[in-house]
């Protein structure tokens, strides 16, 4: 039999690596807490129709790298591949969820997408994730991306990223744009790209974002979007810009930062760096006002943005070590039994306990040193007699005893 391996594109996240992934999902909930965002999850898998509606038929994520399937009731079902539209079919299920408005959600989990594996995406990855449904002011937009740079920053991040910021209007102006944006490229239609050609008729907007050299050769001298927004939408952008900087945060006007499907509106942003090899995306989202009545329910504004957990991880600081742990060291089945209790003792107060099943005194003080124990505490029948232990410190190697009741306030004097 062969060695069993993960399936590629996943990975174990084993416990070393582990308490970076906590870190930044401890991170990004506390900063999403204190401007008042509850959590909430949904199921890892939906049917297939919501994402693609929700994230659009044309886009690669429901052509190309979706995870389908077929459930033994003949449902199709889909894994999920991102937390917005789920969030967004929660709200519309889920009567409760909106009776005041706005509703702010951070989530946090897996996600599903067949794609090549590289350095920071794998096939199931992982994402911290921002809602913010019911609320169509510029206000919004400025909150969420405040939230995003104050995680960024507790993170250490900020200042290696660049956030990129652009207007993709109202449905008004997106239409007098897509009108002259096909105009455009119809008169260069021979230069573009298979994909791009096929593109123009259905979501010509995309053709914007693609990574072809021909294709970029025609777009850098495409109609800018900014020519062809509507005073209410130049408003509302210039609000969120004018709110960015009176919050102090830095940021620059992409014009080649597009969504390609209807339902987004105004606001499109970016958090990006080129701390991770070639310019990548580390955070990034935007206003999709027209989401939630294409899913079936009532018109209801809506606003957020997803992060790549593994991207964040390749970038961060290390999270603070965890606490040195006490080991207890009982010599004899009464000293085992006497060790259990008190060690469940100090826990209550919050004090890391280790306990070793075995060995000889010497194996566990080469033990203790292994787990990088601040102390040792050694109770035998003598110290049983007394109703103390013996607590070794690690550090300065100085070894008192201790009363049983006083062991929890003796340990707080020792370094951890």
């Amino acid at each position: 039999m062969s060695k069993l391996q993960p399936v590629r594109g996943t990975h174990d996240i084993l416990p070393d690596d582990y308490r970076r992934f906590a870190h930044v999902v401890d991170t990004a909930r506390e900063v999403a807490r204190l401007y008042g965002y509850r959590e909430m999850a949904t199921p890892v898998f939906e049917f297939t129709e919501l994402f693609a509606r929700g994230i659009g038929e044309t886009t690669d994520v429901v052509s190309k790298e979706m995870y389908t399937f077929t459930d033994r009731g003949g449902e199709s079902l889909t894994l999920r591949p991102e937390y917005t539209a789920g969030i967004c079919r929660a709200f519309v299920s889920n009567g409760e969820l909106g009776q005041q408005l706005p509703v702010k959600i951070f989530a946090a989990g897996p996600m599903f997408r067949y794609e090549r594996p590289q350095k920071g995406r794998q096939r199931q990855f992982h994402q911290i994730d921002l809602e913010v449904l019911g609320a169509p002011e510029p206000g919004a937009d400025i909150e969420v991306i405040s939230v995003a740079a104050d995680i960024l920053d507790r993170l250490g991040i900020l200042e290696r990223c660049t956030l990129q910021l652009n207007s993709l209007g109202d449905p008004e102006s997106r239409t007098a744009y897509r009108k002259v944006l096909v105009d455009y490229y119809s008169a260069h239609l021979g230069k573009l790209s298979e994909d791009s050609r096929d593109r123009l008729e259905r979501n010509p907007l995309r053709i914007l974002d693609s990574k072809d050299e021909g294709d970029k050769a025609v777009n850098a001298n495409a109609p800018s979007f900014a020519n062809h927004l509507n005073q209410t939408s130049r408003d509302f952008f210039a609000a969120v810009k004018d709110g960015l900087s009176a919050a102090g945060i830095a940021f620059a006007v992409d014009p080649g930062l597009v969504r390609g499907l209807d339902y987004y509106t105004h606001t499109a942003f970016e958090f990006v760096t080129t701390h991770i090899g070639a310019q990548g995306t580390v955070l990034g989202g935007g206003r999709y006002d027209g989401l939630i009545a294409e899913l079936g329910g009532p018109p209801t504004a809506g606003i957020g943005w997803a992060g790549g957990i593994e991207r964040l991880i390749m970038l961060c600081n290390d999270p603070a070590p965890l606490p040195r742990p006490v080991v207890m060291a009982p010599l004899g089945p009464a000293a085992e039994a006497k060790a259990l209790g008190l060690a469940r003792a100090l826990r209550r107060h919050g004090i890391a306990v280790e306990q070793d099943y075995r060995g000889t005194m010497k194996r566990r003080l080469q033990r203790a040193n292994k787990l990088d124990a601040r102390a040792v505490l050694i109770i035998g029948d003598d110290e049983l007699a007394k109703g103390v232990v013996q607590l070794k410190d690690l550090d300065s190697g100085q070894q008192r005893e201790v009363a049983f009741d006083r062991l929890a306030s003796a340990l707080s004097d020792v370094s951890g």
